[in-house]
């Protein structure tokens, strides 16, 4: 069977560029720069996302270009033996991730509902996370949305990767920044909005630490999609002509334009009327909407920022499903529509225990945390960091000249691919190994 591939240079970057900007970096990236010294934190962040991250981004698009195989397949084609493991568990941690995923993805649907009639239109803080709560414990509403994002998901990745997964990146990712550029327009215009921006983009270096760093790793790799085999998948379908090295600043690039962006939208809204920065995930679902019910129009303006955040879900979400769709494809010879089916329908049989865990199920602990929780901290502290610690072990020392060669087709330096193997042989490994080690 022919690999699909991307019909344009455009769509593959947009695509990819999709798969990294996700809900965190919509509510996640803002309350962690402010909590991290601000402007010393983005330094930091931008400066980790052009180094680390572009080397194993790279690392991971050369490996599925070279092998032309998806997540499993292309550790087996270029070594065999124990390492399609790195791609198994790749393919696991995606299924786990959506599974949970799709429930916040679930959320948004639903706030942009609340916002038209209504119902989160409200100062009052302590109401909202009322609302809220009430919300996300009900034993079958959030179950519905859910199945609804689920659906919306399956629909892309069925379509295939031009006339699904290209397509949609092709007005999704433009759709987001108009969005967000609105949203940030009407934000700044606030009285105080400017105390929150100054906030956000001074550099306060006094917050740098152990902590700070290990804070600003995760999240870059946590906002790049590394170490869930998207990467190599989504290289798979790259041609040999494609130039990976700009493909990849130019993901990187949008990325990190995306989480400053969301600080420019969030921060200086919430400083305006004085709440708390570093609220967490409740700046998205109790404070905005408490912000928007400040503002004339507040009710367009809130359904807007839900559509902005359903968007950026969806964009991640048919990443996810993409990889593991992908899998079943190529391991078990099923039709894409097939394959998405039921690996969908499977993902979303998981997420209903992960919905009702925070609900009628929240007794039922594991480890000290509900399942919701766990299957976060099994894949973002856990698989993720432990995915890409074996990835950068594979480049530098196992599959090196198979990465070069695919990386010197566009003529990059022989001291550059150097350096790029010396960071995955020795840099990389104990960077992450050291999240691994803070995170357990």
């Amino acid at each position: 069977m022919a690999r699909s591939q991307w019909g344009s240079r455009l769509g593959f970057i947009l695509a990819a560029a999709g798969s990294a900007i996700g809900l965190g970096a919509i509510w996640k990236f803002p309350y962690v720069a402010a909590t991290n010294g601000g402007g010393a934190f983005l330094f930091i962040y931008l400066g980790i996302c052009l180094t680390l991250g572009l080397v194993l981004m790279l690392g991971e698009m050369a490996v599925g270009r070279a092998a032309h195989a998806g997540a499993v397949g292309a550790f087996r084609k270029l070594a065999g033996g124990g390492w399609p493991v790195i791609g198994y568990m790749g393919v696991l941690v995606c299924f786990l991730i959506l599974s949970f995923y799709s429930v916040v993805g679930g959320w948004t649907i639903a706030y942009i509902g609340k916002s038209f009639d209504g119902s989160i239109m409200t100062a009052d803080a302590k109401a909202l996370g009322g609302i809220f709560s009430s919300f996300i414990s009900h034993p079958l509403e959030p179950v519905v949305y859910h199945g609804v994002f689920a659906a919306l998901t399956l629909g892309v990745v069925i379509g295939g990767v031009q006339q699904g997964i290209e397509k949609l990146s092709k007005w999704m990712m433009p759709a987001l920044f108009l969005l967000m550029l609105a949203l940030i327009v009407r934000v700044l215009t606030l009285p105080g909005a400017m105390e929150g921006l100054l906030y956000f983009v001074t550099p306060d270096f006094s917050k740098v630490s152990g902590a700070m760093l290990v804070d600003a790793l995760g999240l870059a790799f946590f906002s790049l999609s590394l170490g869930l085999g998207i990467m190599v998948t989504y290289g798979s379908y790259v041609g040999k002509e494609s130039n990976l090295v700009s493909a990849s600043l130019w993901v990187i690039l949008l990325t990190v334009a995306t989480c400053f962006l969301a600080g420019l939208m969030v921060l200086p809204a919430v400083f305006a009327f004085g709440f708390d920065p570093a609220a967490g995930p409740g700046l998205t679902f109790i404070t905005m909407p408490a912000v928007f019910s400040h503002l004339p129009m507040g009710q367009l303006f809130s359904a807007l920022f839900f559509c902005l955040l359903l968007l950026a879900a969806l964009t991640s979400s048919i990443s996810l499903l993409e990889v593991v769709t992908s899998f079943a494809i190529d391991e078990f010879g099923l039709s894409r529509r097939a394959a998405a089916i039921g690996m969908a329908a499977g993902i979303f049989l998981l997420g209903v225990p992960a919905s009702l865990s925070l609900g009628i199920w929240s007794d039922a602990l594991l480890f000290g945390m509900n399942f919701f929780d766990l299957l976060d901290y099994l894949t973002s502290k856990l698989l993720m960091p432990l995915g890409e610690l074996l990835l950068a072990l594979f480049v530098g020392w196992k599959a090196w000249p198979l990465v070069a060669a695919e990386l010197a087709r566009n003529e990059p330096t022989h001291s550059l691919l150097l350096a790029m193997r010396r960071f995955c042989q020795f840099l990389a490994p104990a960077l992450i190994g050291w999240i691994l080690v803070v995170n357990i």
